[in-house]
């Protein structure tokens, strides 16, 4: 059966069946919206624009004309970057200094983690507000199944997501940008099309088409390797994958070859999955310059376990496992895990664990440009801290804790500092 066709605009929410203004005849918006089948999907991605930039934008009118790029100091690298920075060629996950060469005179903001989490966790309560069926992928992005909706949102899915950023950039002075399908897939390509205020749909009419002449990077699971390997036996656009015979393409892919060639086709049977566990919780930081002594080490990683222990604390976690990870002055990452704890959500119990692998990886001539300690193996806070006749001073440990909490609350996160956070770097 064939979708009927729909047109509305994405300002005013105007709709019509006939598509052929290039503006609203209501609001004179040129952000109207038109696609066969658009009244049939129901499956979203909606993803934030530039989220942490956008933020320090939001929060500081002195930043709106000018490049923005929030990220961790010269040695670090991009969380994310504003539009105006993202020209000159500055992407997330770049080197600092990179970024800095291609847009210099770009604003470096330190990130706010706490500030963009709560906000996230606010559009994400308005995407709930939508279908209980949401399933985050991270602070500021989410698939969504609006299936069934339309009588309790009345309209499509499409009216319902239109509305949904209208609101979200009246209420947070923040825009989104939605892909909408028939997928998880393709609801994803969808989102990044026309960013930032974008809508994009991809209806399953449209999806062997629109795929055909898309480089074979974008699907997932097909990284530069991958690409590499393809590539030798003639593949390098999406279309090519759907000749591959399913036994040569695994030699090229491994077992995964027969998703990568169904997504190909379009096909995706993944379902969206609410309500994702939290599997670990981490923290960690790059110096400004690299660190070989190990008590300039423990201080850090000190200090990263008192704010590991704040998170769970507020997020209602415990942790029955430790991971310490380094980067060495020659970029190779380490990771070393400590298992088999009691719960625990307590500073003074992961930084112990923590040091004891960290004394292990501190010999002469090693040096370190990142330290960072993660929670996994997560459990409920209920669980934890209690102490038993073999651990008597876990619950002395716990309450010390817990007035420090309370003091920093009252008077600032820096009211209350350990010595060992006071000492200053050998160089």
């Amino acid at each position: 059966m064939t979708s009927k066709a729909h047109f509305f605009c994405r300002d005013c929410l105007a709709s019509s069946e006939k598509a052929t203004e290039k503006r609203c005849r209501h609001c004179g918006s040129p952000r109207l919206l038109n696609h066969t089948g658009l009244d049939s999907l129901s499956i979203a991605h909606i993803d934030c624009d530039a989220f942490y930039a956008a933020i320090e934008k939001r929060d500081n009118p002195e930043l709106a004309d000018k490049p923005v790029i929030v990220g961790g100091g010269k040695r670090g690298v991009v969380s994310t970057a504003c539009y105006l920075a993202r020209i000159n060629g500055v992407r997330s996950a770049m080197p600092m200094f990179q970024a800095l060469k291609l847009c210099p005179d770009a604003v470096v903001v330190k990130p706010n983690i706490d500030k963009y989490r709560l906000v996230g966790r606010e559009i994400r309560q308005r995407m709930l507000d939508l279908t209980p069926i949401v399933e985050p992928l991270s602070i500021d992005e989410a698939f969504l199944d609006l299936s069934g909706t339309e009588r309790l949102h009345h309209g499509s899915p499409a009216i319902t997501l239109a509305r949904f950023a209208k609101q979200v950039e009246a209420d947070f002075g923040l825009t989104v940008s939605v892909g909408l399908s028939y997928n998880k897939f393709l609801a994803k390509i969808a989102s990044d099309l026309e960013k930032p205020r974008g809508f994009s749909v991809i209806s399953r009419e449209d999806s062997v088409t629109f795929l055909s002449d898309k480089p074979v990077r974008l699907i997932p699971g097909i990284g530069p390797a991958a690409q590499t390997r393809l590539s030798k036996i003639g593949v390098t656009l999406i279309r090519h994958l759907r000749d591959v015979p399913l036994k040569t393409l695994a030699g090229a892919l491994g077992n995964d070859a027969f998703r990568l060639s169904r997504l190909a086709w379009g096909e995706d049977p993944r379902q969206v999955k609410p309500d994702q566990e939290t599997k670990s919780i981490s923290t960690e930081i790059t110096f400004d310059s690299d660190l070989s002594d190990y008590n300039d080490l423990e201080s850090s990683l000190w200090q990263l376990s008192d704010k590991l222990s704040s998170r769970m604390k507020r997020t209602g976690f415990a942790t029955t496992s430790v991971t310490l990870k380094l980067k060495d002055n020659k970029f190779q990452s380490i990771s070393r895990v400590g298992s088999g704890l009691p719960p625990t959500q307590l500073a003074t119990r992961i930084f112990e664990v923590a040091r004891q692998l960290l004394k292990k990886e501190c010999r002469p001539g090693k040096a370190f440009r990142l330290i960072g300690v993660g929670a996994t193996e997560l459990c409920d806070a209920s669980s934890a801290d209690h102490g038993d006749l073999a651990d008597t001073g876990i619950v002395k440990t716990a309450q010390m804790e817990h007035a420090i909490d309370t003091l920093r609350e009252k008077f600032g996160a820096g009211a209350v500092q350990k010595g060992i956070t006071l000492r200053r770097p050998q160089r």
